[in-house]
């Protein structure tokens, strides 16, 4: 496998860690990348951080020489979005977390609890009924109605809990509307990626722990694939998925091994 690849996608959250814990073997994969060379993009759905918390949060694990180039997310994808269609000083409200506010403000746009052009729906920890009612009121009185990623659930040390899809579910049974998906499995973050890496999407490996997102849609762009089997998915749920990725692992030290 390693004669094929030239370039590296790999999720984060159920990739290389769960919560605050590193998940065996993430600090090897990176060593591994930095000795042959390999140029990677992290690409996650995740929009409650910015790359530069990323960054931080790999040196505080031991990681070393992440650059926020490395760093693709479905908040930095959906700034992408908004500015071929908003121009600059667009009314955004924001359902998520400090990270995505952060991104959409310093792109320019001022963020809003009234009157708002669009909101933007993502991952948030500390979800309350009240912001559920502002997000849906504003959408049902015009505003465009954007959802940074489709994942239902979010992997913790403690197990699965509620992700930004099943936030983005609540908005949209209580305002009516669909909304536009900016992250994975849409191909907008696979794009971004292989713009970064300058890469074929043939000679390109995504990493991931989700079989609807990041092995669909990196499988749509021809991208080849590989499960690792410590996030989301259990061997029931991939006996019965209709996409199969090209090859599973149990976890990091099978897949760094196969490289």
């Amino acid at each position: 496998m390693s004669q094929q690849i030239k370039a590296i996608i790999s999720d984060m959250d159920g990739v290389l860690w769960r919560g605050s814990q590193a998940l065996p073997g993430m600090t090897r994969l990176f060593d591994l990348l930095f000795e042959r060379e390999l140029d990677f993009v992290l690409a996650t759905n995740n929009s409650s951080r910015t790359q530069g918390d990323y960054v931080d949060k790999l040196a505080s694990m031991g990681v070393c020489g992440v650059q926020p180039r490395h760093i693709v997310t479905s908040g930095t994808a959906t700034v992408s979005y908004l500015q071929t269609r908003f121009s600059a000083g667009a009314r955004i409200h924001v359902l998520g977390g400090a990270g995505l506010k952060r991104i959409l403000s310093d792109a320019g746009f001022k963020l809003v609890d009234a009157c708002a052009d669009a909101v933007v729906c993502g991952i948030d920890f500390d979800l309350t009924y009240e912001k559920a009612r502002t997000a849906t009121l504003l959408i049902r009185a015009g505003a465009r109605f954007i959802g940074t990623n489709p994942d239902p659930s979010f992997p913790t040390p403690a197990g699965l809990v509620p992700g930004a899809g099943s936030i983005i579910a609540l908005i949209e049974a209580a305002s009516g509307q669909s909304p536009a998906i900016i992250g994975k499995p849409e191909r907008g973050m696979f794009d971004a990626a292989l713009r970064q890496l300058g890469a074929r999407p043939e000679e390109t490996l995504m990493i991931g722990d989700r079989i609807s997102t990041d092995i669909a849609g990196a499988q749509a762009l021809g991208i080849q694939t590989a499960l690792v089997m410590t996030g989301v998915e259990t061997k029931a749920s991939l006996q019965e998925s209709e996409a199969q990725p090209d090859r599973v692992f149990a976890g990091l030290p099978e897949l760094i091994a196969a490289l």
